[in-house]
């Protein structure tokens, strides 16, 4: 008789998938970290890159004449925008101390944050007082020039890393020269040359003490204030700026 040969067992794929099934997911777990290690580098490079760039030239327009500019056509009203770019040469020395006494005391000796005034604000706020903030000159223009409005973690985080950086690669004399040529200065109007112009009728270098502590009052809401035919709020607040404008003393950029 023929001996019947014994079919040979089949060998079980079962660790083959186990294995392959190990692989694919360290792959995909290689994929996404190293997309957002590329992510990131690509963020710090465009990042560096633009505040390189906006050293040497003016800012043409913020995320913020855009959000103002879409506002207003949704709402079917005018869009207006009116922005010039002025050298801080050019810019009277009157203005810059106003914005200094109104918005940012010690801007010419904080390194972009003022802690204390961080505290005040909080403390002040978590009376129940009015909403009020504590952001330096160099961090509200950190916010103007790179990012958008609002009060989130994430957008706050960013604030600081911009002003840190604006802080070491522009100084002190650029990011009072970017703020005065970027921060809203009433409806659709944006920047000292188009701000002086418009409430004054006058070019930005002129501005007497109390023309300019007018615009730095209404930096609030210069919406809703006025820099001309004020209520007697923002009477009130020219006068004090004008008071504190004295305090400033010499505009020493340079830290010397």
């Amino acid at each position: 008789m023929m001996a019947t040969k014994k079919p040979i067992p089949k060998k079980t794929t079962a660790g083959k998938s186990k294995t392959v099934s190990k692989k694919s997911n360290r792959s995909w777990g290689e994929k996404i970290k190293w997309f957002f290690i590329k992510l990131m580098l690509w963020f710090f490079g465009l990042s560096i890159a633009s505040v390189v760039i906006f050293k040497y030239i003016p800012v043409p327009f913020t995320p913020l004449m855009l959000i103002r500019a879409i506002e207003n056509k949704m709402a079917g009203k005018e869009v207006y925008f009116d922005h010039d770019w002025e050298p801080i040469e050019k810019i009277s020395k009157n203005l810059q101390k106003a914005v200094i006494a109104s918005e940012d005391g010690t801007f010419l000796y904080h390194n972009g944050f003022d802690f204390k005034a961080l505290q005040k604000a909080y403390k002040s706020n978590e009376r129940g007082r009015r909403i009020r903030g504590g952001s330096t000159i160099s961090q509200q223009t950190a916010k103007n020039v790179f990012l958008w409005q609002g009060k989130s973690y994430f957008r706050k985080g960013l604030e600081a890393y911009f002003t840190v950086l604006i802080e070491i690669i522009w100084g002190k004399e650029r990011i009072m020269e970017v703020y005065l040529n970027s921060i809203e200065m009433g409806d659709g109007v944006y920047g000292a040359y188009a701000a002086t112009e418009h409430w004054y009728r006058r070019d930005a270098s002129s501005l007497t003490p109390m023309q300019a502590a007018g615009i730095a009052a209404i930096l609030p809401n210069p919406r809703k204030f006025k820099a001309t035919g004020s209520s007697s709020y923002i009477n009130r607040r020219k006068e004090r700026i004008v008071r504190e404008m004295r305090a400033v003393g010499k505009l020493n950029y340079d830290g010397k």
